[in-house]
């Protein structure tokens, strides 16, 4: 025990200590909702719903649907370009998602991804 100190009484952190420790704890935050991201999906669909996809949080194509009658073997670029389409706008879905998760973790503070 340090000299003045009462039994019991923890020692005061100074204001270095303190930072350090409220870095660890967002960190623990951080990486809990980025396990809770990764679990979430984002389904979007393009050509009024004849092609569907959907990607999960790691940002994986999880799966494609497309309606028979969007396979017009006369028009393959159009169904190419549907599905390019639909996976773009999951992609961004599961981008809002995370960007919202990692908010509440930051505090709005801005920080850039990929820090911790």
């Amino acid at each position: 025990m340090g000299k003045g100190m009462k039994a019991g009484k923890k020692p005061k952190m100074n204001n270095q200590q303190a930072q350090m420790a409220q870095l660890q704890a967002m960190q623990a935050r951080f990486a809990a909702a980025q396990e809770e991201i990764e679990k979430k999906e984002a389904e979007a669909g393009a050509g009024g719903g004849a092609v569907t996809v959907k990607v999960n949080g790691k940002h994986e194509l999880v799966s494609v649907t497309i309606k028979p009658e969007a396979c017009d073997p006369e028009d393959v670029e159009m169904l190419q370009d549907m599905i390019v389409a639909a996976a773009n706008e999951a992609m961004r879905q599961i981008d809002e998602i995370a960007e919202k998760e990692m908010s509440g973790v930051t505090g709005g503070m801005g920080l850039p991804g990929g820090l911790f």
